[in-house]
């Protein structure tokens, strides 16, 4: 009586040049397919490692939500207090729950195996349930299974007429319980019925029992469309057609294989295949996934992935617009492997497009993220888009265009970006034309010139007859000019660095506490990169020799396991990290985790598709809670790298060389390094700082003017060391002699170094050597007074014999005065 259940016909979309059917017919009878998933009813186990739905409490019955608990054991544990009571010890000591002991069951009975259990205790059906209350109540210390096994089978009624229901029937009518009760809700389609005491005048006396309907088209119809029952656990596919079946059987096994597959609860599986019973879908690409629920579109974007790579050959993928990075065995981090080129109309550009990147994903070089292949998409749907409405045809015959085609391009580009003007193609997260910037103009002529530099030199170009000049007009986008952030200045420095403003971080944009404060310390202690701190592992801290240390990769110059000494503060703050993370994990698996998993775990673990906790928070995660924060301070635009830069400087004021700022920062030169010496305490300063000082004049002479962190200098120490031109110079022939005696009467040259400046840098602070100074400058006024030398020497240097000019004598020398 059941329905039969066709192929789609040939012609339909959802059969391709090869049968999909056969294919995964092939696949599922492999030895790798597990055969849990070969039935049509897939019976899950409570604690499977994926699709596990069953309570952690030991013998409990009920369902848990997440893996975890159930609803009532979870209300228990609640009260008990999570932060005090561990899960492990809560599930040791907690009561299981048995769902029910009577009422209407599913089994069948225990003595005749073809006729429906009424009592899932007893195991019995109504006629013998009957006969045993009469037993009992004659004997009543009677036992069970000795009667039972005293007792005949009695004939069934046969399977139930729904067509997705596996169970058995229990009347006559043809229908299980569970849909008995539903025939009887919707208002009895067909109107099928019973004699009245059926039982009594025709199934005793062994008379087949007539059965009574008005419509049994009607009835049939019903059948074939009512739902399956729901049970915990179990995923029925029956009633499917053989593709859509064998699509979810093989969409449950490659999801089974993902190392952190997201949660597909076996109820949302079975209403997957209630609605491909519902709506007669030959294939999951018969569904409409823009009117699917959320989880529903999840579920079905995730098969319909898998299959991609079955369906379709690089080839096949190439005339139908899209590129499966799992053909070349790549995936760009947690992005999808389906990467869509549809964007671009032309037909020869996007076979151009998809050609350039299949051989960058054959590369020994492929780039690790796909920043590259979204750029060079982006720049293609630009031409695309413009081609559309400029060129002849559109510009799908690449024979037809020309230089001017190319020249008007850039124009129209330029145009844009000079007037801020919206992309002809590329749109923002919510839907609205993004701004053509001047990154994004030059990103697009970069990649459209290294694109059709590719397409003449592999000879592309020529065989589908784009001119050359239309490529050589595509001019170069020139490069990107970064502008390197400054330190955090002292007002910035300390807001950041408040306790009120350190938890209101912790409060307000971290409610899940995934540790955003520690990351953030941790950050400004150690100067490391942001990436670095956020990717780090479980166990990165020790103590080696009485120290505290922090292990970390720093991926960016290739130096792994690398380590760097910490304050006592951040080991404290990140054990205590360490230890929310172990609990964390404890409290999902019931259980502490072993060495190996240990050695996996983040410290910082995000909380989407993590089972194992191996995977940290994401860098943008992290960077939007933290703008966001800084924003809310009114601080200006300022960025977590930035405590990095303040780090460099420190190092530098405390008197570390560029090579110890390299080593200790992780920098792959010195010259990264070098733009901290605009800001950081140099000897020069220390001069400035001696020089900027109130005049003899003003009204309180010595005053520094260049900070407040230097003692005031006397009157006779500002007069020693004024900046007026007329005390710390003397005229002479020709100019003025700026010759400045330094420490100990020794001399500097006309343009002192480093290593002279370095003497003079405490000059203000001797004022022994003042007066020593303001005597030598006085002798030397009285010598520059002389007219026989224009300048003399500083004390302590050779002096400088012009040449003879008189006539009859040669280039000699004279005598030093």
């Amino acid at each position: 009586m059941s329905l039969h259940l066709a192929l789609p016909p040939a012609r339909h979309r959802s059969r391709a040049g090869r049968d999909r059917l056969e294919l995964l017919t092939a696949l599922i009878a492999a030895p790798g397919f597990d055969p849990l998933y070969r039935s049509d009813l897939i019976k899950i186990p409570p604690r499977h490692p994926v699709y596990g739905w069953g309570c952690q409490v030991p013998g409990c019955e009920c369902v848990a939500p997440g893996r975890g608990l159930c609803a009532a054991h979870e209300r228990e544990w609640k009260a008990l207090g999570r932060d005090r009571v561990r899960l492990a010890d809560f599930t040791a000591a907690a009561t299981p729950i048995r769902k029910w002991t009577s009422g209407l069951g599913t089994g069948s009975c225990r003595i005749c195996r073809e006729r429906v259990a009424s009592d899932k205790g007893m195991r019995l059906c109504m006629r013998h349930r009957s006969r045993w209350r009469t037993h009992r109540l004659g004997a009543p210390g009677a036992d069970l299974e000795q009667w039972a096994a005293a007792q005949e089978p009695i004939p069934g009624y046969g399977p139930c007429q729904v067509t997705a229901c596996p169970f058995l029937a229990e009347s006559p009518a043809g229908l299980c319980p569970s849909h008995q009760i539903r025939y009887r809700s919707t208002g009895k389609p067909g109107n099928v019925r019973l004699p009245s005491r059926w039982a009594d005048i025709f199934e005793l006396k062994g008379i087949p029992v007539p059965i009574l309907i008005d419509d049994e088209v009607a009835f049939r119809r019903w059948c074939s469309a009512a739902a399956p029952v729901y049970q915990d656990g179990t995923v029925n596919l029956m009633g499917l057609q053989p593709l859509v079946k064998a699509e979810i059987q093989w969409g449950m096994h490659a999801h089974a294989q993902l190392r952190n597959p997201p949660r597909w609860a076996p109820g949302s599986l079975q209403g997957l295949a209630i609605l491909c019973q519902a709506s007669k879908a030959a294939s999951l690409a018969d569904l409409d996934q823009a009117a699917l629920a959320g989880h529903a579109r999840m579920v079905v974007l995730g098969i319909t992935e898998s299959l991609q790579c079955i369906y379709y050959s690089p080839e096949e993928t190439r005339e139908a617009g899209f590129i499966e990075t799992d053909h070349f065995g790549r995936r760009f981090g947690e992005s999808r492997s389906h990467y869509d080129l549809t964007v671009v109309s032309q037909r020869w550009l996007r076979d151009l497009l998809w050609d350039h990147l299949a051989g960058m994903l054959r590369s020994p070089k492929c780039p690790r993220t796909r920043g590259s292949f979204d750029q060079f998409r982006q720049a293609a749907a630009e031409l695309s888009a413009f081609l559309e409405a400029d060129a002849p045809g559109g510009g799908h015959d690449p024979a037809v265009l020309r230089e001017e085609h190319a020249q008007r391009f850039v124009a129209d580009q330029r145009h844009r970006e000079r007037h801020g003007l919206p992309s002809r193609a590329t749109c923002r997260s919510d839907g609205q034309p993004s701004t053509v910037s001047q990154s994004a103009r030059r990103r697009t002529f970069n990649r459209l010139r290294t694109l059709g530099y590719w397409a003449m030199e592999t000879g592309a170009a020529d065989a589908i007859g784009l001119d050359r000049a239309f490529i050589a007009a595509l001019p170069p986008g020139g490069k990107e000019a970064k502008r390197s952030r400054g330190p955090f200045s002292d007002e910035v420095a300390r807001a950041l660095a408040g306790e009120d403003n350190l938890r209101r971080l912790a409060e307000d944009y971290d409610p899940r506490d995934r540790g955003l404060r520690d990351i953030w310390e941790a950050i400004v202690f150690t100067g490391r990169r942001c990436g670095e701190v956020v990717q780090l592992r479980l166990d990165c801290t020790g103590r080696y020799h009485g120290l505290p240390m922090l292990w970390h990769d720093q991926t960016k110059v290739g130096n792994f396991n690398a380590a760097v000494r910490i304050p006592e503060t951040l080991y404290r703050r990140l054990d205590e990290r360490r230890a929310t993370s172990i609990a964390r994990f404890e409290n999902r698996h019931g259980r502490p985790p072993t060495a190996t998993e240990r050695e996996a775990m983040a410290l910082f673990p995000t909380h989407i598709r993590n089972p194992q906790m191996d995977k940290s928070i994401s860098y943008s995660f992290f960077g939007g809670q933290f703008r966001a924060w800084v924003d809310n301070l009114d601080l200006g635009r300022h960025v977590a790298h930035q405590a990095r830069h303040t780090m460099a400087t420190n190092l530098l004021r405390a008197g570390a060389s560029l090579a110890h700022v390299r080593r200790f920062l992780g920098h792959v030169s010195d010259r990264m390094a070098e733009h901290y010496i605009a800001v950081a305490h140099s000897d020069l300063e220390d001069v400035l700082s001696t020089v900027w000082v109130a005049g003899p004049g003003s009204p309180v002479p010595g005053r520094l003017l260049s900070g407040s962190g230097l003692a005031p200098l006397t009157r006779e120490k500002a007069m020693a060391l004024s900046v007026d031109l007329s005390r710390r110079s003397t005229p002479a022939d020709g100019g003025f002699c700026t010759f400045q005696p330094v420490v100990n009467g020794s001399a500097t040259p006309v343009e002192p170094g480093l290593r002279e400046l370095r003497q003079v840098r405490d000059v203000r602070r001797r004022p022994a050597l003042l007066a020593a100074q303001a005597g030598a400058v006085a002798g030397h006024r009285r010598a520059c007074t002389r007219r026989r030398h224009r300048r003399l020497p500083a004390p302590g240097l050779r002096a400088h014999r012009p040449r003879d000019r008189r006539p009859g004598k040669g280039p000699g020398r004279s005598r030093a005065p």
